[in-house]
C-alpha cells in the first residue's frame, strides 16, 4: 500500500492544554477563540479568506496513539464502528471542524468555537459554502436524539493513549 505523507500548513493556538475536559465538538466550544498560525510559506494562500464566515479545518490529532475499528463514542454507551463516529482514535487520526472566521491578519487567522488541543498541526483549511457542503442531509444514524448533548459533554481522555489495532 502506498504511503501518503502530509505536512502541516500551520499550528493552532487554543486554550486547551489537556485532552481531558475539552469540548468534543465545536458546538461545545461556542465563543472559545483560538488562532491558526499559518507558516510563512503558505501565507499568500490566506488571501480572500476573510470574505467567508466559516472554514472547514482539517488537522492532525497529534496526541492520539493507535486506532480501533470499534469504539464507545462520547455520546453513546454502545460500541460503534469507527467510521460511524467522530472518535479521534482512527486509522488516520485526522480531525475536522467547521469554525467561524473572526479575522485574518498576515499569517494569523482568528477563529471561534475551537475544540482542538493547543499546538494541533493543521493540514488544510477550506471555505465553508452552505450551497456546496450540506444542502440535503436527512439521516443522522445513531446520532439522532443524542447529537444535541455535544454542547455539554467533555472529553474524558478515553482516546488519549490506546494500543494500535492490528
Amino acid at each position: 500500500m502506498q504511503q501518503i505523507v502530509y505536512r502541516p500548513i500551520g499550528i493552532l493556538h487554543t486554550p486547551f492544554h489537556s485532552v481531558r475536559g475539552m469540548p468534543i465538538q465545536p458546538v461545545g466550544a461556542i465563543g472559545v477563540v483560538g488562532r491558526l498560525e499559518v507558516y510563512p510559506e503558505f501565507e499568500e494562500g490566506l488571501r480572500d479568506l476573510d470574505g467567508f464566515s466559516h472554514v472547514i479545518m482539517l488537522y492532525h490529532l497529534h496526541k492520539i496513539q493507535g486506532h480501533a475499528l470499534s469504539v464507545r463514542p462520547f455520546l453513546d454507551t454502545s460500541e460503534r464502528g469507527i467510521f460511524a463516529t467522530r472518535s479521534p482514535r482512527r486509522p488516520n487520526p485526522i480531525g475536522i471542524s467547521v469554525l467561524r472566521v473572526l479575522s485574518v491578519t498576515g499569517n494569523m487567522v482568528e477563529l471561534e468555537n475551537v475544540d482542538m488541543l493547543d499546538q494541533t498541526p493543521v493540514l488544510d483549511i477550506k471555505p465553508y459554502v452552505a450551497d456546496f457542503d450540506v444542502w440535503d442531509a436527512d439521516r443522522f444514524g445513531w446520532f439522532d436524539g443524542v447529537s444535541g448533548n455535544a454542547v455539554r459533554v467533555r472529553s474524558d481522555g478515553r482516546f488519549e493513549s490506546a494500543p494500535s489495532c492490528e
